[in-house]
């Protein structure tokens, strides 16, 4: 399987989205229904700080009745954020996704955050390799 680098190459859409830790979460998760994405990195400046992701909103807003309005992102995104390296391979980050429950990967390179990958976009990439795989075994089949 292809390192993720690859995966994040062929991604439609690659633009990476963020707010910062003083983000109300009214404003996030409008943002994240605005854009069709489950997460969004959380950056002070050229640094990302956290994630915060639809779960995190379900699990630490709307199970305590807690204003979107009033919470800032800071106060409930996830700190210790997973990364992985665009080296990393597609079967590696996908058995550390379900190791770990995880829907988002942020991807970084020597410091700098280079992408993000949803399980979404493994799965896509993991149905194209199978297509691939099952035209040349029916090519060799065929004798051609």
């Amino acid at each position: 399987m292809k390192p993720v680098g690859e995966v994040l190459r062929y991604k439609a859409d690659s633009a990476l989205v963020s707010v910062t830790p003083m983000t109300t979460v009214l404003e996030a998760v409008m943002l994240m229904a605005e854009k069709g994405i489950g997460s969004l990195l959380v950056m002070e400046g050229e640094k990302m700080v956290g994630i915060l992701s639809e779960r995190d909103y379900v699990r630490r807003v709307a199970l305590f009745e807690r204003s979107a309005l009033g919470t800032t992102v800071g106060e409930v995104m996830t700190v210790d954020v997973v990364t992985v390296s665009p080296t990393d391979g597609t079967q590696y980050c996908m058995q550390l996704m379900t190791d770990k429950r995880l829907r988002h990967l942020p991807v970084v390179e020597n410091g700098e955050l280079v992408g993000l990958l949803s399980i979404g976009d493994l799965v896509k990439h993991v149905i194209q390799e199978q297509e691939s795989l099952i035209k040349h075994l029916e090519s060799y089949i065929r004798g051609e």
